[in-house]
């Protein structure tokens, strides 16, 4: 029997659990004039970014969908996102250029990668002024384009869209954006001038699964009782990927080998696949911040403040480590989100090869 959990990158599993963010975005958007036109979700390394993005888009994607006028782009924020998206729309026949000569890269004209205007053809020669007209007259005929771009940052290719993507915004046209990405890389993005409009913009923060919905997955694809999906979903935090993970191994493992042996290679695998990154990406006063949490579960602000070399920067690191989502918070005391982050901290912390 094939395995219902997966851990590939960015792959919709199918034991999928939908979220309320989800919801949000697409009741939002199904609206005949949608209240937010972007979306910008964020949260920690293997807490379902990618998937909630790929969720939305698959929404839009449907074939009322499309009788409703939506089109759908995913665009790579690592390339000439305008030449992308122009290609895309040259595509969809939502727009037309006389003279269209291919990058030396493209294999095959039809995929969305770069595109070259030719010089000779003058009413072409800017590329954001050709696509503009073509957003007017799509939305002139009530079609909608979602555009979706995954882990964005501060680079080239990313201002150049956003400044043209908030033009298209104050023009009206019907164009709406769904992005993902790491807390730091988002904000990044904040304080680029004449880039207010995604700062504004709604921020949708990865949460915890649903506990419930957990339990009835695992009792479900594991055939295992109430008690033992339970058992297995405190274990998970809640973390995406550590459900899933869990479920990967509990499936090939659970007649072979005891519980205590899938939970440890349920640790190497979020030790090396995901908490490594997530340890190099912090600051070094965030990872003395979180080093003070590794004693007990919940951490008042008096505990510690007194383990801070820097008590006066509490308030800094807490706040940062809850947008990161490597943190939470329940009434005064703080804890670490993340199942088994704090095995991590102690065993690799201080590592070095």
């Amino acid at each position: 029997m094939q395995n219902p959990f997966t851990t590939t990158f960015s792959k919709i599993p199918e034991t999928y659990i939908s979220t309320e963010q989800e919801r949000e975005i697409i009741d939002n958007f199904s609206y005949e004039r949608p209240s937010e036109s972007v979306y910008k979700i964020t949260g920690v390394r293997g807490s379902g970014k990618t998937v909630l993005l790929a969720k939305v888009e698959e929404e839009f994607k449907k074939d009322f969908r499309k009788k409703e006028g939506w089109y759908v782009f995913r665009i790579s924020p690592g390339r000439d996102m305008l030449s992308q998206l122009a290609t895309y729309m040259i595509e969809e026949k939502l727009m037309q250029v006389k003279t269209l000569k291919a990058s030396a890269s493209v294999a095959v004209p039809s995929i969305p990668v770069g595109i070259n205007i030719s010089k000779a053809d003058e009413q072409y020669s800017d590329i954001g002024i050709k696509i503009e007209k073509a957003l007017e007259a799509a939305t002139q005929k009530g079609k909608k384009i979602l555009i979706g771009i995954d882990e964005v940052s501060k680079n080239d290719e990313m201002l150049v869209f956003a400044l043209e993507f908030s033009k298209w915004l104050r023009a009206g046209y019907n164009i709406y954006l769904v992005c993902t990405g790491l807390y730091e890389n988002i904000e990044q993005l904040y304080n680029v001038k004449n880039l207010t409009f995604f700062r504004r913009a709604t921020t949708i923060k990865t949460e915890p699964l649903n506990a419930v919905k957990m339990v009835e997955t695992y009792r479900r694809e594991l055939k295992i009782d109430l008690d033992t999906a339970k058992d297995l979903v405190r274990l998970t935090k809640g973390y995406p990927y550590a459900f899933q993970e869990l479920g990967v191994l509990y499936f090939k493992n659970s007649k072979l080998e005891k519980l205590d042996r899938i939970i440890s290679d349920l640790k190497e695998e979020l030790f090396a696949y995901s908490y490594e990154k997530i340890w190099e990406e912090m600051s070094e006063g965030d990872r003395i911040f979180c080093k003070c949490l590794i004693d007990k579960d919940e951490n008042t602000r008096e505990d510690i403040i007194e383990k801070l070399d820097k008590p006066t920067n509490y308030s800094v690191y807490r706040s940062r480590l809850l947008k990161k989502g490597i943190i939470k918070s329940k009434t005064r005391a703080v804890s670490l989100a993340l199942p088994f982050f704090a095995e991590y901290i102690i065993d690799y912390g201080d590592f070095e090869l």
